[in-house]
């Protein structure tokens, strides 16, 4: 990467003009002095800048207003790329993706337990040095990496405070990865990185508050707060795994009785499964969708019960945050043609009023690459949105 060119490109003045191109291209001069409210000397000079850097690029003329047609305005989605990381619990996974998140290369690596601080991140570097060298791009544009976690992660040290799929605590993945690679290095909780992607590429409409729910081995939430992720006094906010749905539940991983987490993920569907079908244990919940499909009453069953809690779940973060919209994703939501149903049927049932009834719940369209994704526009944000 040009030395600096992280930092110029995050001036308060660039951040605001690099945002508005991003979301309201093609775009005049005129027209972002307009809605940002800078002077129209500010935005040529930074504009004059930001070409010359090859950050921005000018198309066809716009529609005129009377007098010389305007020049238009592009973010180059190639000027610069970023590397997006996902590790855990099974594998770490990366991916080089450009500005505006089109994935380039990809490169992963097997995880097992036990593993220690040391090992993971002996597993990362790895991960990232054969991505890089693998690359099609000119490696020189990388800005920047974000790495997605499971569990507690202090955004500001970058340190995964917690990862319980792992069982470790203290991992200092920035100092690291900074170390390593001589990059920016943006750590964060995989479900609040989820809700990051949802909010950058998932094509939403512009949306101050929104959830997003990531449900597989665990089950987390990214909210979204006045347009910003929300972290809590000590960045624990949207553990909603771990959420009492039943006081007198099974024991969870957490030492708590009847978290959500005991009732809605992979493993939790399984095991309710091959106890109600007496299978010993030789049914997944993938096996469970299969025989849904085809027509089997319990794993049906099974599926929208998971649903209905879910939705009680959701139901109570409504009635706490009142998200315009709720987005989940995860490996259980592959199973969505029938958890999906019984989510929206138990907030309507259950919620407090009828707009609250009417709350907005999809899956996710980005895949299984919403949360990789969503690293990756852990580090664009920290170029197009102004900090200060």
């Amino acid at each position: 990467m040009r030395e600096g060119t992280f930092q110029w490109m995050k001036s308060v003045n660039r951040s605001i003009i690099l945002n508005k191109i991003r979301t309201d291209a093609p775009i005049s001069r005129a027209q972002i002095a307009k809605e940002t409210k800078l002077t129209p000397p500010t935005v040529s000079s930074n504009v004059k800048s930001l070409i010359e850097e090859g950050v921005v690029v000018e198309s066809e003329l716009g529609e005129s207003q009377g007098g010389r047609k305007p020049t238009m305005l592009l973010i180059n989605d190639e000027a610069f790329y970023v590397i997006g990381t996902d590790a855990g619990p099974t594998k770490i996974e990366c991916v080089i993706a450009d500005l505006a998140g089109n994935i380039h290369t990809r490169n992963s690596i097997a995880l097992t337990v036990p593993i220690t601080n040391d090992e993971f991140l002996i597993k990362l570097t790895k991960c990232i040095r054969e991505l890089i060298a693998a690359a099609t791009i000119d490696t020189d544009k990388l800005i920047g990496i974000g790495v997605a976690m499971h569990g507690v992660v202090d955004v500001e040290t970058g340190t995964s405070l917690i990862a319980p799929n792992l069982g470790l605590t203290n991992i200092p993945i920035k100092a690291v990865m900074e170390e390593e690679f001589r990059l920016p290095v943006k750590v964060e909780n995989d479900a609040r990185v989820m809700a990051l992607g949802e909010a950058w590429f998932g094509n939403h409409e512009v949306m101050d508050n929104m959830l997003a729910v990531n449900v597989g081995r665990g089950v987390g939430a990214g909210i979204v707060v006045g347009g910003k992720l929300f972290h809590g006094a000590n960045n624990i906010a949207g553990e909603i795994g771990h959420m009492t749905i039943d006081i007198h539940g099974e024991v969870c991983e957490c030492g708590n009785r009847g978290c959500l987490q005991t009732f809605a993920t992979g493993a939790a569907i399984a095991k309710r499964a091959n106890l109600r079908m007496q299978h010993n244990n030789a049914i997944t919940a993938e096996k469970v969708y299969e025989l849904a499909l085809s027509g089997d009453h319990d794993c049906r069953e099974i599926l929208e019960e998971t649903g209905s809690i879910i939705g009680v779940g959701l139901m109570n973060l409504i009635h706490i945050i009142n998200p315009a919209k709720i987005v989940i994703g995860g490996g259980v939501m592959k199973s969505g043609k029938f958890i999906l149903p019984a989510i929206q049927k138990a907030i309507e049932k259950h919620a407090l009023t009828p707009e609250a009834k009417q709350t907005e719940v999809e899956i996710t369209k980005l895949g299984d690459d919403a949360t990789i994704i969503g690293a990756v526009a852990l580090v664009l944000v920290t170029i197009f949105e102004p900090t200060a």
